[in-house]
């Protein structure tokens, strides 16, 4: 049955917790979107979510997100017309207006960014995204695995400047516009992946936005209660708990417009004595607890400040904090063979194979 619900201040507060969560690390701090989204309602803006059977099998469907390094994100902030822009750009291409928008990723910046594209616009939003949490390259997603092309996409700065880009295929999508990206100053801004409402539905992960409003209403609501945030994380994303420790190093580069590097920690009250090993690109990809994989990309690995229970983007990750590393299982869609091929460890060059966290989560780490 559809549905349709326009968001509140709080639902908004709630949506970047959660998507903080489902960004594993990545897509960008969700707090400058989130500032956004409501400064948006305060200017009588509303903010529609809509049920993936109101799009027509033909209307106009097209993602807006951001695309960078995000640690040049938290010195060059947005001013909110960039995506906008870069919409602006693509439909000028298809010579029509954009009937419905829908966030890239469910991650980050990247979940609060649409929001306020459409409400600028007054377009409804989708509930739904095409990742059910962050990835690094433009290729990822399950639009993607459904044989949508990237392509024709639109970038745009800050300063005004745009690029219209076709390419021959979804990798060489990722390839130029990450040089593009570069060029901007390190963060873009972009419309891509344009569908119709037919392809949208094959090709989304259903319900992404409300699943992060639940997650951060979970959590804050938790805290409030005085009951465990933790458990009542688990509890309602199936997840499981990897690790508890503190930070002793941090190693982060900004290579090819990423963020690569490893965090290492040391084990604190049940895992005293053991140690982790997270590494990341933009998004945590692989987590080791005493050499041995106990979680790996397409799941997701999220750091939480074990005293906030707030998710630690891979840009704040420092010595010294207490933390705690969960793990929750990916959508479906990430555990097909093509799935895997996309985004699977071996993807990323670690030679070892995929099995599903509930699979890893049955093991002991000696």
């Amino acid at each position: 049955m559809g549905y349709a619900y326009q968001l509140r201040p709080d639902d908004i507060r709630d949506l970047a917790l959660g998507a903080a969560v489902l960004g594993t690390g990545g897509g960008g701090d969700p707090y400058i979107g989130m500032l956004m989204a409501l400064q948006a309602l305060e200017r009588g803006k509303k903010i529609e979510v809509v049920s993936l059977d109101h799009a027509g099998d033909n209307d106009l469907v097209i993602p807006v997100a951001g695309m960078g390094t995000p640690t040049v994100m938290i010195e060059k902030i947005p001013n909110g017309r960039e995506a906008l822009y870069a919409l602006k750009l693509l439909e000028s291409h298809y010579g029509k207006q954009v009937d419905y928008i829908t966030p890239i990723e469910e991650g980050g910046i990247n979940s609060t960014i649409p929001l306020v594209v459409a409400a600028e616009r007054d377009k409804p939003v989708l509930d739904g995204d095409g990742m059910g949490r962050a990835f690094p390259e433009l290729q990822m997603v399950t639009f993607h695995l459904v044989g949508v092309k990237a392509t024709p996409m639109a970038m745009a700065d800050e300063k005004g400047n745009a690029v219209l880009l076709d390419t021959v295929d979804n990798y060489w999508a990722e390839k130029i516009a990450r040089v593009v990206t570069v060029r901007m100053g390190g963060t873009a801004w972009i419309a891509i992946y344009p569908m119709t409402g037919r392809k949208y539905r094959e090709g989304a992960v259903n319900r992404s936005i409300t699943y992060a409003i639940e997650i951060g209403r979970t959590l804050r609501e938790a805290k409030k209660m005085g009951a465990n945030p933790i458990d009542a994380l688990l509890d309602i994303t199936r997840g499981y708990l990897l690790f508890e420790g503190k930070i002793v190093d941090v190693a982060r580069y900004n290579i090819g417009g990423f963020a690569r590097g490893e965090a290492r920690l040391e084990g604190l009250d049940s895992f005293r004595g053991k140690s982790m090993i997270v590494k990341f690109q933009n998004e945590n990809l692989v987590a080791r607890v005493n050499g041995e994989v106990v979680a790996s990309v397409p799941d997701l690995i999220v750091i939480l400040d074990k005293e906030t229970v707030r998710p630690i983007t891979t840009e704040r990750l420092r010595y010294g904090l207490r933390v705690i590393v969960v793990g929750i299982p990916c959508d479906p869609k990430w555990r097909t063979p093509k799935g895997l091929e996309t985004v699977g460890p071996r993807y990323f060059g670690y030679d070892i194979d995929y099995v599903p966290i509930e699979e890893k989560a049955g093991r002991k780490v000696m």
